[in-house]
């Protein structure tokens, strides 16, 4: 598909500086970025492939005022990292409508209810009492379990496993190989040492406009729900146990866990490789630094924490600073020691 400048600008809200009638059939990186591709610029570290680079179409800031020619067109945007993720966002919508039926070879039950302009891909397999919503993809080698719903908009990715009774909102993404509603990791222990498991009956709700990574997995719940509630983005690689609760527009970076019945709050922010205990609460804004062990709950709302276990993170930046000037205080000690000697043996 090939796209005008004015037509991109309509798109962006852009104001165009050069020819507009310049076209592009794709993207690139304006460092390596080609004639016929489009790029952006909003690091301003980038700046000066500007001035070089062979893209046709390039996004820039309104704000940035050029210190030399440049050959592209220009689209002048407020923000041009936002609004070139807006256009691959509606670039991406344009390529998946494209898809529609069902392909074979693929099984779908026939208590299942399909929505209009579904996509389904070979070896899908969609069980019994399924409702699927409007214009919802789901690619190759996905399961979806009895009773599942899944609303207008999704896309369901490869291989990716909706187990029993959960329920996906509308407008969802859900990436390859994660696995929605596998049993909470929950056994009683008994008196001869080994361990009964306690069965798991809930389900797993996510909620509308929710982005799931790869291989991400969400228990569900006990009794009652594991919930991801509307906006929250979680990426690769992420465990979520049995019962918990992630808040509104939260994002939570690859490899953090998360233990059962803990409730984050909405606009959480949780670094790479962080750890959440169970049964404890996370205030609304609070931002974990990445690797932090997260041992009680934060109350405040807005607070930054970092370390393992977690705390305050202004504090543990000055703890910080304190410890790497640890070897100059030891020395200016010891210069101490020995003047306060010498006036004790000079008094003598």
């Amino acid at each position: 598909m090939t796209f005008t400048a004015q037509q991109i600008a309509l798109l962006i809200n852009a104001k165009i500086e050069g020819d507009e009638t310049a076209a592009v059939a794709s993207f690139g990186k304006i460092e390596e970025a080609q004639k016929g591709q489009l790029a952006f610029l909003a690091n301003p570290k980038y700046e000066e492939h500007l001035y070089t680079t062979k893209a046709s179409i390039i996004i820039i800031n309104d704000s940035l005022e050029l210190k030399q020619k440049v050959n592209a067109t220009l689209l002048r945007v407020p923000d041009a990292y936002v609004a070139f993720a807006g256009l691959l966002s509606k670039y991406q919508e344009i390529v998946t409508q494209q898809l529609s039926g069902i392909q074979e070879p693929s099984f779908i039950a026939k208590t299942a209810q399909l929505g209009e302009q579904v996509f389904i891909a070979a070896f899908v397999y969609v069980s019994e009492e399924v409702s699927i919503g409007n214009n919802v993809k789901i690619f190759a080698g996905a399961f979806i379990g009895n009773n599942v719903k899944i609303g207008n908009n999704a896309i369901i990715h490869a291989g990716v496993k909706i187990y029993n009774e959960c329920i996906i909102g509308n407008n969802v993404t859900i990436h390859a190989g994660t696995v929605i509603g596998s049993d909470g990791f929950g056994f009683a222990p008994l008196a001869d040492g080994t361990f009964k498991k306690v069965p798991q009956i809930g389900n797993v709700i996510v909620e509308d406009n929710v982005e799931i990574g790869a291989n991400t997995t969400i228990d569900r719940a006990t009794i009652g729900s594991t919930i991801i509630k509307a906006g929250a983005k979680l990426d690769n690689l992420i465990q979520v146990a049995h019962n918990v609760e992630i808040g509104n527009n939260t994002v939570i970076a690859a490899q953090s866990g998360i233990s059962g019945s803990t409730k984050l709050g909405r606009n959480v922010m949780v670094g790479g490789q962080a750890g959440i205990v169970g049964h404890i609460t996370i205030a609304d804004g609070s931002k974990i630094n990445a690797q932090s062990g997260v041992t009680k709950s934060i109350k405040e709302t807005n607070t930054a924490v970092t370390g393992s276990p977690a705390y305050d993170y202004t504090a543990s930046l000055r703890s910080q600073v304190a410890t790497r000037n640890l070897p100059d205080l030891e020395k200016r000690v010891k210069e101490l020691e020995k003047l306060v000697q010498q006036l004790l043996a000079e008094k003598v």
